[in-house]
């Protein structure tokens, strides 16, 4: 017959056990947080660059004679044009 002994547990180790855990997943959260903070900085500088490409294209455009407001007016009857197609429930 073994008779394996029961392990007892005091109410303060399990305590200790709990705010281990929980500061673990704060420590997550926190570095989580940091990291996705960071990353989004990074885009936000991305999109810095491509506006000031972008920028300098239409200017190059302007120089070469090239009129963007036409060209921004028929792309924006186009797109009204592709917005009139059908709701989703009714693709579906």
């Amino acid at each position: 017959m073994i008779n394996m002994a029961k392990k007892t547990v005091s109410k303060d180790q399990k305590k200790k056990e709990v705010s281990s855990s929980k500061d673990e997943q704060v420590g997550f959260h926190k570095g989580s947080l940091s990291t996705l903070s960071k990353e989004r900085a990074e885009l936000g500088r991305i999109l810095q660059i491509i506006e000031q490409l972008m920028q300098m294209h239409v200017a190059a455009l302007n120089e070469l004679g090239v009129d963007l407001t036409k060209e921004v007016e028929q792309m924006k009857t186009e797109t009204k044009m592709q917005n009139k197609k059908k709701p989703i429930e009714d693709v579906l």
